[in-house]
């Protein structure tokens, strides 16, 4: 599942700029850190995967976070998921 969704960050998706997995030593657990150019690329990215979502939500915790600026649609359709959103601290 995880060389799938690599694959499709890769090949059908037009706006990631980071899909990197990282697994501990029995491969129990993965952190995924993702980078893209915009809420829209996340928005595509998650739609490209489609059918492995299903897979994806089987395991026990899943959690996430935004940085940035998430677009309106982007809020809407987190909007009850595990995953925070965090704006960047403008202080000056």
């Amino acid at each position: 599942m995880s060389r799938e969704a690599k694959e499709i960050a890769r090949t059908k998706d037009t706006g990631t700029l980071q899909y990197d997995l990282y697994f501990n030593d029995d491969e129990s657990e993965c952190m995924i850190i993702e980078r893209y150019r915009d809420s829209e690329a996340l928005i595509e990215h998650a739609a490209n995967l489609g059918d492995l979502f299903g897979a994806i939500s089987t395991v026990s915790v899943v959690h996430g976070e935004v940085l940035g600026e998430p677009s309106a649609e982007l809020r809407a359709k987190l909007t009850g998921s595990p995953v925070r959103l965090f704006a960047l601290y403008q202080s000056m």
